[in-house]
């Protein structure tokens, strides 16, 4: 509470559900005692069957304090404005949740974008208009966006770096949305390190209806921890934190979660390895004469339009060489999205893709 606030027309209790508002958590064993001797939680008092220096007979801190404080410090932000969830896939699953009415409440979306917000909205029975980005540079056409908001349009989502164009969107344009929309902006930065673009995390101090999601899947390169990371002010982390499942994230998680974060300089090494070698597989694929184009890109992976995508990527799958069939998308016609790999991985990979010229 007390925050200078930009967007004075945003009532964010007039968002979220009625039942949501008026519901009493689940209150864990773990949320009042964390040592001591421990009977209250049907924990096995004998441990885990193998040798276990971690207690993972205990439930975990339902909370994550430790690691929502050094995700606070890194970012910039106090751990009150910090979720951590399965993957940025639960804290999309919890917002629509909170904010949301099943068969009445609508979202808004920006195509091509990424999958998962389509994909949960048809889970909780909730309508998804879209607005095409520029078919020009794959941006934000904001007065048409701000046109398409209905009264009972809830959620605005804008993935940036995007997903699979790569590229970010103007900064200028996603505060204009960010002030303009009533409801609640979620800008997805699952890729923001790979960019040079500032982060939009330490502004949700400044923003009540903005929530930035982040992950370390991508960046940190843990994606086999699933771990999801929402940004947003105390009172919409208030909701989550209500919402979730009492003990969401695992004591393994957390462990590995919180190494990473105090191996920040290996990450910005490799991130910066990632870009370079980012470039440098730009520059060959532009060179082969089944591609049209390779869009720019601020991520960890490059669209490239090819003369026949879908034959190519079959054939590449033929040789055990796996890349994104994105040519179904809207504004993606014969695309394909290509990972960055490591050296000798794009070396194989542009040596397969000369033998199909």
């Amino acid at each position: 509470m007390g925050y200078e606030t930009m967007n004075r027309s945003f009532d964010l209790e007039k968002l979220v559900r009625p039942n949501i508002r008026k519901l009493v958590p689940y209150h864990s064993a773990r949320e009042d005692f964390g040592e001591g001797l421990l009977l209250d939680a049907n924990e096995n008092s004998l441990g885990a069957p193998f040798p276990d220096d971690q207690e993972l007979h205990r439930y975990p801190d339902p909370k994550q304090k430790k690691l929502r404080q050094l995700i606070a410090e890194w970012r910039g932000v106090r751990a009150d404005n910090v979720f951590t969830g399965v993957g940025s896939d639960e804290g999309i699953d919890l917002l629509y949740r909170i904010f949301c009415e099943p068969g009445q409440d609508r979202v808004l979306s920006t195509p091509p974008t990424y999958g998962m917000y389509s994909v949960s909205a048809n889970i909780h029975n909730i309508a998804m208009d879209e607005v095409l980005l520029d078919e020009e540079g794959f941006q934000l056409r904001v007065d048409e966006i701000l046109e398409a908001v209905k009264p009972d349009t809830k959620i605005l989502f804008l993935c940036s770096p995007n997903n699979p164009t790569g590229n970010t969107f103007g900064r200028a344009e996603m505060r204009q949305l960010i002030e303009g929309f009533k409801g609640i902006v979620i800008i997805d930065e699952a890729y923001i390190d790979f960019s040079d673009q500032k982060s939009w995390a330490s502004e949700v101090i400044e923003y009540p209806n903005l929530v930035v999601l982040q992950t370390l899947s991508k960046s940190f390169g843990l994606a086999g921890i699933r771990l999801g990371i929402t940004y947003a002010q105390e009172e919409i982390i208030n909701y989550m934190m209500k919402v979730k499942a009492p003990y969401n994230i695992n004591k393994l998680t957390v462990q590995k979660a919180i190494e990473g974060l105090q191996n920040w300089d290996t990450v910005q090494f490799r991130t910066d390895a990632i870009k370079k070698e980012r470039k440098q597989l730009k520059d060959k694929l532009e060179q082969l004469t089944i591609v049209q184009e390779v869009y720019e890109s601020e991520a960890n992976f490059l669209l490239a339009k090819f003369s026949n995508a879908k034959q190519i990527y079959e054939q590449l799958a033929k040789q055990n060489i796996i890349i994104r069939y994105r040519g179904d998308q809207p504004l993606c016609n014969n695309c394909l999205r290509i990972t960055v790999g490591t050296p000798d991985e794009n070396e194989r990979l542009i040596s397969a893709l000369k033998t199909l010229e």
